[in-house]
């Protein structure tokens, strides 16, 4: 049987250890390896840093909502946001060298290298990631 569970919590980046948290819960009940910890931490808090930051710009009165699911084999994470959403098909490339030295742009990059799935819905409010690491 899956499990379900959600999260949901006020914008303020203080609240991206809510997010790890439930990481820490959900990778230690499903028993999941080292090296697949730190891809779902690392995709996961840049999700949420981006809902927080960029989807709704920092406005506490807008929430962040994660949902996690597992179907036995996968674990999928999604991130949805109350912003206006942006264009995730032109992103520019982080490694190009034009781009190398800019603080930001990695984190959609990140979501894409590390997750086995990652899909934008809404208009880019909802991210979804998905890993395939339970009994791996």
């Amino acid at each position: 049987m899956a499990t379900q569970r959600t999260l949901k919590f006020a914008s303020d980046v203080e609240n991206i250890h809510l997010a790890e948290q439930l990481i820490d819960d959900v990778c230690a009940t499903f028993q999941v390896r080292e090296e697949f910890y730190g891809e779902i931490l690392i995709s996961l808090t840049e999700a949420v840093n981006n809902a927080i930051v960029h989807g709704n710009r920092l406005d506490p009165n807008k929430e962040v909502n994660i949902i996690f699911e597992e179907d036995g084999k996968f674990m999928h994470f999604t991130v949805e946001d109350e912003g206006a959403g942006f264009d995730f098909n032109s992103l520019p490339d982080p490694t190009a060298p034009e781009n190398i030295e800019k603080p930001h742009g990695r984190g959609v990059f990140l979501m894409r290298q590390l997750a086995d799935s990652c899909e934008f819905e809404d208009g880019g409010r909802i991210v979804k990631l998905g890993f395939e690491v339970i009994g791996k």
